[in-house]
């Protein structure tokens, strides 16, 4: 193969797809949706305040009114004895949005709630009279028992039990961690890696029946051996696919550094209490640091993740999955005119990688059970496997046999892809099926 007719193979593809205006778009909006998605539920939640309701109460009962006070999303007003028939025909006249209608005691001590309003109250207003009424019910039964000190004897059997998790390294040094932050990263990787993998390797068969329905593979054949074409292609399209990613991850950044400094979103993770946390683990396990905050346990967490191992690996199983879907996907792009003939060879190419993401979804329940590992092994589904196991962490033997057998199984799957280009992408006027490609390989 002539490396110098493979690089000029390589960068025509590349600048014919970097120069699109699909591309374009894509590189620039795809940031703009990222950051939205990260910055859209801070601004929902400094930007959405509740309007501020007239509440009449009619209360029946005579012992849920002293539960409803006042706040900024609502007053009551104590309208008990009044009609109430009358009342809520008339609601608006007497300037009060929403009518809560308390029914008297039943025979079980028990208390119905109707409200009554032009427009609909809201979820989170229909809540609170609810859970208000019932803490009103709840109070009046324990009172009736007329045991002395019962309200504080309720509140003293309630258990508030608290699960804090720790993980160890190999001194023994104890470090406070959550599942939850693993379990996300997990299915983030998994899901970026299937995405790319797809997205990138089902480009290349598009690029592959492009120039053939359109006879340009004719020309291209006469100046270059059509392996030299193959891999040119495959390895342009892994170049425009590197270089959207880089690019979409320090858009997506700025985007969201720059509306952190605008909206001061950062300003709660400055407190002395969250930068405590990011120390390093515990010495011993120090039990103060596990009454910290929330964020503090999430930034400890990350803290802990091998980042570094994460991204070689990352950067290591896209490449080299990308590279063997890739290869097969040229191959059958190679065997048809039309992307609706490839639909019938892609099932067997496409099935691993929906098993693969599919598998992700057990990895963070247990990440070493055996569908996971041998998913991990396996060089079809490891490198969206093996990627969602590594937060969790992963042997160096594994992850280094894991990259081996996927490499191996890339150049067999190329030699054979090669082989099969070689001679599907002069046929035409043919449907191929799966049996066209095994006489393809088989030639000499």
């Amino acid at each position: 193969m002539n490396l110098h007719k493979t690089g000029i193979v390589i960068s025509r593809e590349y600048l014919n797809k970097v120069r699109k205006k699909s591309f374009l778009i894509t590189t620039f909006v795809v940031p703009i949706l990222f950051a939205a998605i990260c910055i859209l539920p801070s601004l929902l939640m400094m930007g959405v305040k509740e309007k501020s309701q007239k509440v009449a109460v009619i209360d029946n009962s005579g012992i849920v009114m002293p539960y409803f006070e006042d706040s900024d999303a609502a007053t009551f007003t104590d309208c008990t004895g009044e009609d109430p028939e009358e009342f809520r025909n008339e609601l608006k006249d007497r300037g009060f949005d929403v009518l809560v209608l308390v029914s008297p005691l039943d025979s079980t001590k028990n208390v119905s709630v109707q409200t009554f309003s032009k427009k609909p109250a809201g979820v989170d207003f229909s809540e609170s009279i609810r859970s208000k009424a019932a803490k009103a019910v709840e109070q009046y039964r324990i009172s009736q028992y007329g045991i002395e000190g019962l309200d504080q004897i309720m509140k003293d059997v309630k258990a508030n039990v608290r699960l804090n998790e720790f993980t160890l390294d190999d001194s023994g040094k104890a470090s406070v961690s959550e599942s939850g932050i693993y379990m996300i990263i997990s299915m983030l990787l998994g899901m970026l890696i299937y995405m790319f993998i797809a997205l990138f390797g089902g480009s290349v068969m598009s690029s592959v029946i492009e120039e053939k329905s359109s006879r340009v593979v004719e020309v291209l054949v006469s100046s270059v051996k059509a392996t030299e074409l193959m891999f040119g292609k495959i390895i342009g399209i892994a170049l425009v696919a590197l270089t959207q990613f880089v690019l979409w991850i320090a858009l997506t950044l700025i985007l969201v550094l720059g509306a952190s400094a605008i909206f001061g979103f950062g300003n709660m993770m400055s407190s002395p209490e969250m930068m405590e946390m990011a120390q390093t683990g515990m010495a011993g396990v120090d039990m103060s640091a596990v009454q910290n905050s929330e964020m503090s346990v999430i930034l400890t967490t990350l803290s802990h993740i091998p980042w570094g191992t994460l991204i070689v690996c990352f950067l290591l199983f896209f490449v080299l999955g990308y590279l063997l879907y890739a290869s097969m996907y040229a191959a059958i792009g190679s065997a048809v005119e039309n992307e609706a003939d490839s639909q019938q060879l892609q099932l067997p190419v496409t099935i691993p990688l929906m098993l693969a993401f599919f598998i992700v979804f057990f990895a963070f329940k247990n990440p070493d059970s055996g569908v996971v590992f041998w998913g991990s092994m396996i060089p079809f589904t490891s490198p969206i496997v093996m990627l969602a196991r590594i937060p969790y962490g992963v042997a160096f033997w594994e992850i280094a046999l894991s990259i081996v057998l996927l490499f191996a199984t890339f150049v067999v799957m190329a030699w054979a892809s090669a082989k099969i280009y070689k001679a599907g992408i002069l046929m035409f006027g043919k449907k191929s099926n799966w049996s066209d490609l095994w006489k393809w390989l088989k030639q000499k």
